[in-house]
C-alpha cells in the first residue's frame, strides 16, 4: 500500500493492487481513515469498499507502515 498526497490535509490510500480504497484526512490534529468503494459504473461508495470495517479509524501520525498495519494491509 502507499499514500499519495491530494493536499496538505488529505492523502489517498492505494492498496497493493493499485486500487484507491480510501483517504486519510487530517481532522483536529489526527489522521482519520475514510473508506471508499466503487460500483462497476465507477460511482463512489463513501464508507464502502474492502476496508469498510476500518472506516473512521484514527492515526496519530501519517506513517505508511503504522497505517498499513492498523488497517490490516501488511
Amino acid at each position: 500500500m502507499k499514500l499519495e498526497p491530494i493536499n496538505p490535509q488529505m492523502q489517498a490510500l492505494i492498496d497493493a493492487a493499485g486500487l484507491h480504497v480510501g483517504n486519510l484526512k487530517l481532522i483536529q490534529g489526527q489522521w482519520k481513515f475514510k473508506a471508499v468503494g466503487y460500483l462497476p459504473d465507477g460511482s463512489v461508495i463513501p464508507g464502502g469498499g474492502p476496508l469498510t470495517e476500518q472506516h473512521n479509524q484514527v492515526f496519530d501520525q501519517l506513517d505508511e507502515v503504522l497505517i498499513g498495519a492498523g488497517l490490516g494491509l501488511v
